[in-house]
């Protein structure tokens, strides 16, 4: 399928879609421990990314044009881009940060495949988010991937020099 052709689709119950190399996904939405993980996420990366771009939940994109369309729990994408998106459309190519938090439905070979369609496609960082395991691993283009826990400081390199603390990203909203 295209993505023309999904967005003439009906939303589907409960859930959304996505276009995974031309095969249709349905989505299901978060659970609250899952939601509080990326709203802590988008608090934590708004301030440090500042006028530098934009910072957002369930962030849609087209890594590649035609046939794949995702989702991001929470991406950051530079302000140019940003303002370079058709409205009526969804950013082309990866965002440079794509942040996933893990759901009990992912498996190893589908965030392996996401991380690689992300970094061939413009994501200069592909975080994984492990509420099992309070951890961060963090993958850039051609470098070992670094795996953040409790105490860690993750730096946001494309923020300066801020940084932010793995704890913050796990502490609960009430």
């Amino acid at each position: 399928m295209t993505v023309e052709q999904v967005r003439a689709l009906p939303d589907p119950p409960g859930g959304r879609y996505e276009l995974h190399h031309g095969e249709l996904v349905i989505v299901s939405g978060p659970k609250l421990g899952h939601w509080e993980i990326q709203h802590n996420l988008v608090k934590l990366l708004s301030g440090p990314a500042g006028k530098r771009g934009v910072v957002g939940m369930d962030f849609g994109f087209r890594a590649l044009p035609e046939h794949e369309w995702r989702e991001a729990d929470v991406a950051f994408t530079s302000r140019e881009r940003y303002r370079a998106t058709n409205r009526e459309d969804n950013l082309r190519g990866a965002p440079e940060i794509v942040i996933e938090v893990l759901s009990r439905s992912n498996t190893k070979s589908e965030m392996s495949s996401k991380e690689s369609l992300c970094l061939e496609n413009g994501c200069l960082e592909f975080w994984v988010v492990d509420s099992k395991r309070n951890t961060v691993r963090v993958s850039k283009p051609n470098e070992v991937p670094k795996t953040y826990r409790a105490g860690d400081q993750i730096p946001l390199l494309l923020f300066g020099d801020a940084r932010i603390s793995v704890d913050a990203i796990f502490e609960s909203l009430e």
